[in-house]
């Protein structure tokens, strides 16, 4: 299993990251990506980029040294009705919206119950696009509730292979969980690098390992086609561009 599509990555803007986009887009031909997402984290983390930056990011082209470059942000959940640190102008303006929870940043979680709320109600909303780290073990969620969500507003979650590395470990059996369900419900996944260094943007192997353990091929995950990325981007684009502002 090869991806060719990494959508979560960060660069020196994010304020703990340590590559400029030009290094981050070097890294993703170096490791065979053809589509980067560059999304620097919201403006609620702790030394994260000021809304200004997001609302800037369409001068940027649309492909760097040939690879494709989606203008994104993840985005954090500030509470329990799933309220983004992002306005919705500048949200819309994104080729990616990614959404999730971390500490300091609003939302600091609570029981299975309300992280679960929390994460459904930013799934419901139509300018989220993916979820990121939803096994994160610092927030406990019920996965087969989220993933039923995700399935029927067309969000996409993502298996963190940085959730096994120091940042959030604790988080592999809920990742787990979440890829079972997803298996059973019909789901499909993105598997991603949370890349905050150059060199390991597209290095998603335990994210691979973890999806592979459960009977999860390619054809589960979209960011090993090209084309299925196109028709995700394109889809999701259609109905950010239809939606009258009171619908957000």
């Amino acid at each position: 299993m090869k991806i060719v599509a990494d959508l979560h990555t960060h660069t020196i803007s994010s304020g703990h990251a340590y590559s400029t986009l030009e290094e981050m887009v070097a890294g993703a031909k170096e490791n065979g990506i053809q589509i980067l997402g560059t999304t620097d984290h919201g403006p609620s983390m702790p030394g994260g980029c000021h809304p200004y930056y997001f609302y800037n990011l369409p001068i940027l082209p649309s492909k760097i040294e040939g690879v494709r470059v989606l203008k994104g942000v993840e985005t954090n959940i500030t509470d329990l009705y799933g309220t983004l640190d992002l306005p919705i102008a500048a949200l819309r303006k994104l080729d990616i919206v990614l959404a999730g929870m971390h500490p300091l940043t609003g939302f600091d979680g609570g029981s299975k119950a309300e992280n679960t709320k929390a994460m459904i109600n930013a799934i419901k909303n139509p300018l989220v696009d993916v979820i990121v780290h939803p096994g994160n073990h610092q927030f406990e969620i019920d996965a087969k509730e989220v993933v039923r969500n995700a399935l029927e507003y067309d969000v996409l979650l993502e298996i963190n292979n940085s959730s096994f590395r120091k940042s959030r470990q604790g988080s592999y059996d809920n990742c787990l969980e979440i890829a079972r369900q997803a298996k059973e419900c019909g789901l499909n996944l993105i598997l991603s690098s949370d890349a905050h260094f150059s060199r390991d943007v597209g290095r998603v192997d335990k994210a691979i390992d973890l999806v592979k353990k459960v009977g999860l091929s390619e054809d589960n995950i979209v960011n090993t086609s090209y084309k299925r990325i196109n028709k995700f981007s394109k889809d999701k684009a259609e109905i950010k561009q239809s939606l009258k502002s009171n619908q957000v």
